[in-house]
């Protein structure tokens, strides 16, 4: 029997996504507004989250639920080191450090793991199905935002191992129609689902300081070159 967590999920995670999706800094990288530092700060809280999301899902791989949904093709680890590699340099390891908000969404994934392994549901379906179903229109932003070349920085985006992404999507979706759960086990997946929205909101928020300084720097350059403009047009007139 179908317990329809695809259709539940997609439902019941509706106000969330679209409050996640009207946060400033996605408003503005929606619009093409992308400052480099506050993006590459993004990119390294995700590596942090990816890769402990993908270490529980793999100690998590013989679970009877879990493992219906354990697509290791899907993993963002890999990917997120070649970015981190491309913004920091070659020791961006020693650079890099998960923020507060990504530091509690990580102990979440650690717990929930620990002690209700079926949620981890929840946290794939929030991150992975994102990534698939709108990565090649954020890599295209990312591009022309930054001004990146082909295979610069954008890495996260790509998915090498999945030749169609549609046809992945729908089958992701039937498994986890298919998942041996009951409805109370459903709608705890849903809760923490929204839960998982909320917690990529907090990583969001956080950058927003840093995107409005850069916006702010940037007007007043623009100001700045424009008086500075008007100025010498105005001394070579006179």
């Amino acid at each position: 029997m179908s317990s329809n967590l695809a259709t539940k999920l997609r439902e019941g995670t509706k106000k969330s996504h679209s409050m996640a999706e009207n946060v400033g800094f996605v408003r503005c990288f929606l619009k093409g507004v992308v400052e480099k530092n506050s993006y590459r700060k993004l990119v390294a809280n995700l590596y942090f989250v990816y890769a402990a999301m993908e270490e529980e899902m793999e100690k998590q791989r013989q679970h009877p639920i879990v493992s219906k949904i354990y697509f290791a093709q899907l993993n963002r680890k890999p990917s997120l080191e070649q970015d981190l590699h491309y913004y920091y340099g070659a020791n961006w390891q020693e650079q890099v450090a998960p923020s507060i908000a990504a530091q509690k969404y990580i102990a979440r994934i650690r717990e929930v793991s620990a002690t209700a392994p079926e949620l981890l549901v929840a946290h794939s379906y929030t991150r992975y199905l994102g990534d698939l179903s709108g990565g090649q229109i954020l890599k295209g932003i990312a591009q022309r935002a930054m001004n990146l070349t082909e295979g610069e920085g954008t890495a996260f985006y790509e998915f090498a191992d999945i030749t169609d992404e549609k046809a992945f999507k729908t089958n992701y979706r039937q498994a986890m129609d298919d998942l041996p759960i009951d409805e109370a086990t459903a709608d705890r997946i849903v809760d923490e689902a929204n839960d998982a929205f909320g917690m990529n909101m907090k990583m969001f928020m956080e950058l927003e300081g840093n995107l409005i300084k850069a916006i702010g720097q940037m007007v007043f350059n623009s100001l700045t070159r424009k008086r500075n403009q008007g100025s010498t047009e105005l001394a070579t007139a006179e």
